[in-house]
């Protein structure tokens, strides 16, 4: 007989939605983990959308291996303790219990999910952060470049951000979120020719310079050095704050720690330009589970409340 192959949520890969809210929530106090954890599977039936709405949930490492032992990739944990360079340029750990990511093709309807999210799950956890993007251009990040030129093709993007068959966490996936802001007076002041510098592409076509400012955002972050991720980013905020939300999945958290390393110049390499034109305001480390594993964790939440039921009927 053969053995099903576990399957990515679905959400992770739906490109072109121009809406997106990223809720980040905490568990409540005595709420029980796997009630908490099951009422989020059961959230949707995880191989269809709510209302034209891709939702995409992710757990904190430790709450969901709670749960649901050894389904999760070895050793995977959240994001506890902040990342400091060696000139103290720091990014935070604001690790949350559950993410919720909602995608859509305008935000009143993703308002609307968002709203009844929160609702639903308001007996156990509190909403603790909230984002809201949006495409710029289309392709484009708020500095003005295009965005994502690195992503992997559709076809080669699951290899890199799914965890692969037969090992723990199978189907599943780790996500890093960051909330980056801009000090977009200083970058606008630039001429273009140095911001160019900075990234390591050209502004006008994202073309890699050659050679490539071993200090530039490129070199910093070379997929072809550090292993290929699945970046879903986007731009967020009004005219005086704004910046870029980083959605970096990946099959392996390593990857994703050694360009957070690289970038601020642990181990001893120079540190990442880009970062002193923004700073990070958030950061946290979430599993995504596959949606069988979702539709278990929600079954078994089903049978918990039916059992519940009858002891009281």
């Amino acid at each position: 007989m053969l053995r099903a192959v576990a399957t990515a949520q679905p959400g992770i890969f739906a490109l072109g939605t121009m809406s997106h809210a990223y809720l980040e929530l905490d568990k409540r106090q005595g709420a029980d983990h796997r009630e908490l954890v099951g009422l989020v599977a059961s959230l949707r039936e995880p191989r269809t959308t709510i209302g034209g709405v891709n939702l995409v949930a992710g757990f904190r490492p430790e709450l969901w291996e709670s749960v649901a032992p050894g389904t999760a990739p070895a050793q995977l944990t959240g994001l506890t303790q902040p990342v400091v360079g060696p000139g103290g340029y720091t990014l935070p750990a604001t690790q949350h219990d559950v993410v919720i990511w909602l995608t859509g093709a305008s935000y009143d309807v993703v308002f609307d999910v968002s709203r009844g999210v929160v609702s639903a799950l308001s007996s156990l956890a509190t909403l603790a952060h909230e984002m809201v993007g949006w495409p710029y251009h289309r392709d484009l990040d708020l500095t003005g470049f295009i965005d994502g030129t690195e992503n992997p093709t559709l076809v080669d993007a699951a290899k890199a951000a799914i965890v692969e068959s037969g090992v723990p966490g199978e189907g599943g996936s780790v996500l890093l979120l960051q909330q980056w802001e801009h000090d977009a007076m200083q970058w606008d002041a630039l001429p273009v020719a140095q911001q160019e510098s900075v990234i390591g592409r050209r502004k006008a076509d994202g073309e890699e310079l050659d050679p490539k400012p071993k200090t530039s955002h490129v070199a910093r972050t070379d997929q072809d050095e550090f292993g290929k991720i699945f970046r879903r980013n986007i731009a967020y905020g009004t005219l005086t704050r704004h910046g870029t939300i980083f959605v970096g999945f990946s099959a392996d958290r390593a990857r994703l720690d050694a360009m957070l390393d690289s970038m601020i110049g642990r181990g001893g390499a120079p540190a990442d330009r880009l970062t002193a034109f923004a700073h990070a305001l958030t950061g946290a480390y979430y599993f995504v589970p596959s949606i069988e594993a979702l539709a278990a964790l929600a079954a078994a939440d089903q049978r918990a409340l039916n059992d519940q039921r009858a002891l009281t009927t």
